[in-house]
């Protein structure tokens, strides 16, 4: 289905053009693909804003009109020598006076919100989040709180990720479905605004990039990406946030494939993974990244999948350039081999974070 056919089914949604049947099947289409609620809570937020700025145009032709009605320098003159006219003039002109301070408040309130222009719909909605979480940071980032950002406001449910560079992480994609904001927290408690700046949906495979002006670039990442496979009953670990804190999770690569032989995107592992760990990075003994961790439910009791390293590898490289301020240089040189697992994950520590969608 092409992106045209896609928008008028969803306008059609939208605008209650669909019969009972047709509404009921696009609502269990947007429940089994988040790709598509995405979408069409995008298209909402979207014609809201439109109807927003077609608002706030009228209020400004309205305000146009009050001023070209009013002599200002006429009534600039009259009130320098009469003072008492004073009265006359409110009783005359008190309902455009007051219309006019009404009108330039909202005009001013609509400047400041909507900025930018409307290259797409969904261009349109994350510059205004984007604007939106930069002056929510900056504001915390200037409050008497301690150093560290306790995110007192609540956040709906959190993944893990972990980061290919300096500031670019991955994470699950469906960990960020329906996310209105996206914060990152490091081992030391400190949280960073991101957005997505790619996605893969078909692997479930989301790269954020961390926009917020007090995060301090990363250095260059001690582990490597593995893209030839890994053996069957291979160590492999993960670290993860099932809690407030990193918790680590051993074990070993039972399955080649994923749920039968014809998964061949994920690997079978022995470890538990909760919904917490999704996104989570899945090491093989020597450090070497070896797959993203998924923790969507599965059907098949006790079974637990890892999205393989080479898919992750290949939606890095299909992250549009025109997205990009700078070529994405992935470590080629593993620091963690040879390591206990203990030096290993103290390395690895910083470069784990907590997903937090709001």
């Amino acid at each position: 289905m092409s992106d045209n056919q896609i928008l008028e089914l969803i306008e059609k949604y939208l605008n209650g053009e669909m019969s009972r049947v047709e509404r009921a099947k696009f609502e269990i289409l947007r429940t089994e693909n988040a790709a598509m609620d995405n979408r069409v809570k995008e298209h909402q937020q979207f014609t809201g804003l439109l109807k927003q700025y077609a608002e706030r145009v009228e209020l400004e032709n309205r305000l146009n009109a009050i001023h070209r009605e009013i002599d200002v320098h006429t009534l600039k003159e009259d009130l320098m020598v009469h003072p008492s006219w004073i009265v006359q003039l409110w009783r005359h002109h008190h309902s455009k006076i007051s219309v006019a301070a009404t009108v330039a408040l909202f005009a001013v309130m609509g400047i400041m919100a909507l900025t930018g222009s409307f290259k797409n719909n969904s261009a349109a909605v994350v510059d205004l989040r984007r604007t939106v979480d930069k002056m929510v940071d900056q504001k915390l980032s200037r409050s008497a709180h301690s150093k560290k950002n306790n995110d007192l406001d609540k956040y709906n449910f959190n993944g893990t990720g972990f980061a290919i560079s300096s500031n670019l992480i991955v994470t699950n994609l469906h960990v960020l479905s329906g996310a209105n904001s996206i914060k990152v927290q490091n081992a030391n408690g400190d949280s960073f605004a991101a957005e997505i700046l790619s996605s893969d949906p078909q692997n479930d495979i989301a790269i954020l990039k961390v926009i917020d002006t007090a995060f301090k670039n990363l250095n260059t990442v001690p582990y490597t990406f593995k893209r030839s496979g890994s053996d069957l009953g291979e160590d492999v670990f993960t670290l993860g946030y099932s809690s407030d804190t990193p918790v680590l999770g051993p074990g070993s690569l039972t399955s080649e494939n994923g749920k039968d032989s014809n998964d061949t995107t994920h690997y079978r592992i022995s470890i538990p993974i909760i919904p917490g760990n999704s996104g989570g990075p899945l090491f093989d003994s020597k450090g070497n990244v070896i797959g993203v961790v998924n923790a969507k439910q599965s059907q098949i009791e006790g079974a637990h999948f890892a999205i393989k390293s080479s898919y992750l590898l290949d939606a890095i490289n299909n992250i549009p350039d025109d997205s990009l301020t700078k070529k994405i240089n992935l470590n080629k040189k593993n620091t963690l081999a040879g390591l206990s697992r203990a030096q290993q994950i103290k390395k690895i520590n910083d470069y784990i974070f907590m997903v937090k969608v709001y």
